[in-house]
């Protein structure tokens, strides 16, 4: 097994580094600055919870943290919201967000990982920002691979394309091609999952909650069927805005998931019915919290709360759907590892040449 070590950036509720370890690769600390991430990431997860902005992390927190890893591995997705189709009418590139990639590239030229893994929504790679971004790891000598990643073709019950960027000091790294034959469907997600109504926890597990329905939004979901609009609805249902000629074109919300499909991409408010296409397929109501988690990849146990805790709707959607999914994080752990093993006998001799002491040790069985 590689000696590695891994730090996860802006690393939520641990999505991301739960598949990287789920691959083999060794992360020892998340960083973040949502202090209601620790709980997640660090009950789920064989990792440290730094509650910190990574504008403050220095090289020197990273070496700590690296330790004497022969492998070292900087890993992270810097908030996606500024760099959001929607977003861009109301962020400016002066807001505070656009700059986090900066700071990842800073503590890239600081810290010199070895391997760098980033991903983001597609659009990213249209900014100035991330063109930079690429330069300047080009400049410091890595091979840069970026890639727009369908996640349901790698087994994602969720239609969810992102970039993926993935930097190495030894070569290009390489994603596994997709497969039709991995496509996960609502249906095999969460279709055994036990039926709840809307405002209802089960009582097996808390995150298997719906939010409350108003009356009029319950008859709007019972005349709503899988796939649909609110353009199937009664006139007397539709809501005024709708009926407004500016609002004719905005069909994807107010909308029932469909069974044998994977589900529409997750927003921070999928927990809504009006927030999207987020209705259950076949109950009255929105997904739950827990069919949520699970559409972005996170196993069924996922801690998200302390036991006993307070299960809050808009921090648990916002910490699920920001989350990288789990899936995804599997398939760029696996590019690393088999990056990895074809440069296995280069990283014995770098290892020998380094330490002759400790020679071998890059690769322990």
């Amino acid at each position: 097994m590689l000696d590695t070590a891994c730090v996860d950036l802006f690393c939520g509720a641990g999505g991301l580094t739960h598949g990287l370890i789920s691959e083999g690769i060794n992360v020892v600390a998340g960083v973040d600055v949502d202090e209601v991430c620790k709980h997640p990431f660090e009950f789920n997860n064989s990792a440290i919870f730094i509650n910190e902005d990574v504008s403050n992390i220095t090289a020197k927190n990273l070496d700590a943290l690296f330790g004497g890893a022969a492998i070292r591995i900087l890993a992270g997705c810097a908030p996606c919201q500024p760099f959001s189709t929607y977003s861009q009418r109301y962020e400016t590139i002066g807001s505070p967000r656009w700059g986090l990639l900066y700071q990842f590239s800073r503590l890239i030229k600081t810290s010199q990982p070895d391997i760098v893994a980033m991903e983001n929504v597609p659009s990213v790679s249209r900014h100035a920002v991330f063109i930079d971004f690429v330069e300047a790891l080009q400049k410091m000598g890595y091979s840069v691979a970026q890639d727009i990643v369908d996640c349901s073709l790698y087994g994602l019950p969720q239609s969810r394309k992102r970039m993926v960027l993935l930097a190495s000091r030894l070569g290009g790294v390489q994603l596994a091609a997709p497969s039709n034959d991995q496509i996960m469907t609502v249906r095999e997600a969460i279709g055994d999952l036990p039926a709840i109504v809307d405002g209802e926890a089960h009582t097996a597990d808390p995150l298997h909650i719906a939010s409350k329905l108003t009356d009029l939004n319950l008859r709007r979901i019972k005349a709503s069927r899988p796939g649909g609009t609110w353009r199937d609805w009664p006139k007397n249902l539709v809501a005024e805005c709708h009926r407004r000629d500016s609002g004719r074109t905005y069909p994807g919300v107010y909308g029932r998931m469909v069974w044998d499909s994977p589900s529409p991409t997750l927003t921070t408010q999928f927990y809504g019915f009006g927030n999207g296409r987020f209705g259950h397929p076949v109950q009255n109501r929105a997904i739950s919290l827990r069919e949520g988690a699970i559409l972005q990849g996170f196993p069924r146990t996922y801690s998200f709360v302390p036991e006993g805790g307070r299960v809050q709707f808009k921090a648990l959607g916002r910490m699920i759907g920001n989350a990288v999914p789990v899936t995804l994080g599997k398939l760029i752990g696996k590019a690393i590892i088999d990056h990895l093993g074809y440069h296995s006998i280069e990283l014995k001799v770098r290892s020998e040449r380094d330490c002759p002491a400790h020679a071998g040790q890059a690769l322990v069985a």
